[in-house]
């Protein structure tokens, strides 16, 4: 064997090793949800065929050719008896594509599949895509629901410069993809999900309007809107179904996460959060129910954040971030709640319908004012003296 080979031979053992390693979860959580004490997906996991050539004569020093540099807001599906995540992967040239991961028990030995999506273009082609959201809809068809941004050319000296718009795709198999157009809308929109049941015999899409690519503007929070036709989609009328609030977890932006769960109590949402802080932007992760006769009715929202990024996960790319565009609910009623952090890595947590379900009905909800805040604390501590007699 040469040591050519051997090399290759050794860094292969070596990415087996953190394929296959086995994930634990971490003890005295809060009682929600369980974190584990590895993160899910990192670019190291990306198959060693996407970096590396790998003939002797061409690539003698066993460079990486192709160098990845992230994996991160992953949708996620149960399919076909498997964990699947469509994971953004983002390359060393900042080039963000789509990627499936596959998992038995959707917590560990993740491997990706052998090649990326080959996602169409739209009449306008994308620079960058990204943060696809996945939807089983009951038309038959599994969506992907994306951001597509492109630079914005009414302003031709600005290189930072960019328009957003919601890509869709569908597909049957999580391989071909069928690309449609965009979504078409008054705003711009980064974050689109589609709700995976008619309402009203038409399509509805959670929405985020935004007067621009980064600042919301005028866009009050999550908004609401029906489609005629998915394949010539177009958001006519939009209504904020759940608002931003001055000095909350929401204070800069919200967005849906992934599709709710429906459960019979009500529509389970994952959502994100933004508020300003002296060291920029903190994102994190909330939820909300809403009820199963109108999903546009909020119906429970317990107070403040439901997941932050928790010691090195404040570390990476873009610090203090947690984002999830992807959970699955099983069978059996166990949820994985797949979530990046630092837009770096990809981690899950584990929950239940029910235990998810009590923690949103029973929680309290932000009284906007410390006054409030305090009287919500004093409440507990009273009913715990209560029953400790």
């Amino acid at each position: 064997m040469t040591d050519f080979a051997k090399r290759v031979e050794a860094l292969k053992s070596h990415h087996e090793q953190l394929l296959t390693r086995r994930n634990e979860p971490i003890e005295w959580g809060n009682g929600i949800y369980e974190k584990y004490k590895y993160p899910i997906l990192t670019a190291e996991h990306t198959p060693l065929e996407w970096r590396y050539d790998f003939n002797e004569n061409d690539n003698p020093y066993l460079m990486q050719r192709i160098m990845m540099n992230a994996t991160l807001n992953s949708g996620a599906i149960k399919w076909q008896g498997r964990y699947l995540l469509v994971v953004r992967v983002e390359g060393a040239d900042r080039k963000s594509f789509f990627a499936v991961a596959e998992s038995p028990n959707g917590i560990d030995n993740f491997r990706f599949w052998d090649e990326p999506i080959t996602m169409p273009d739209d009449v306008i082609p994308a620079t960058n895509i990204y943060d696809m959201r996945i939807t089983a809809h009951e038309d038959g068809w599994i969506y992907g629901v994306f951001c597509a941004e492109r630079h914005d050319d009414s302003q031709p000296g600005n290189l930072s410069a960019a328009t957003a718009t919601a890509g869709i795709a569908r597909t049957k198999d999580l391989k071909t993809w069928y690309r449609l157009p965009d979504l078409k809308t008054k705003s711009q929109q980064r974050n689109v999900v589609l709700h995976p049941e008619f309402v009203d015999g038409k399509y509805a899409f959670y929405t985020r309007p935004q007067d621009g690519f980064i600042d919301t503007g005028s866009g009050g929070g999550i908004g609401w809107a029906l489609v005629d036709d998915i394949t010539h989609a177009e958001v006519k009328e939009e209504k904020i179904i759940n608002a931003r609030h001055y000095h909350t977890i929401t204070e800069v932006k919200n967005g849906e996460g992934p599709h709710p769960i429906k459960t019979p109590k009500g529509w389970l949402h994952l959502a994100h959060g933004v508020r300003a802080t002296a060291d920029g932007l903190r994102y994190v992760l909330y939820m909300y129910m809403t009820a199963l006769d109108d999903p546009t009715r909020v119906i429970a929202q317990p107070g403040g954040f439901f997941l932050v990024p928790e010691g090195n996960e404040y570390l990476g790319d873009v610090m203090n971030v947690a984002f999830s565009n992807g959970w699955i609910a099983d069978e059996d009623g166990k949820v994985f709640i797949y979530y990046a952090s630092a837009d770096t890595r990809m981690h899950v947590a584990t929950s239940t319908i029910d235990r998810l379900v009590d923690y949103c009905m029973n929680t309290p909800e932000d009284g906007l004012y410390t006054a409030a805040s305090v009287e919500t604390i004093k409440k507990l501590i009273a009913k715990n003296r209560q029953t400790t007699k």
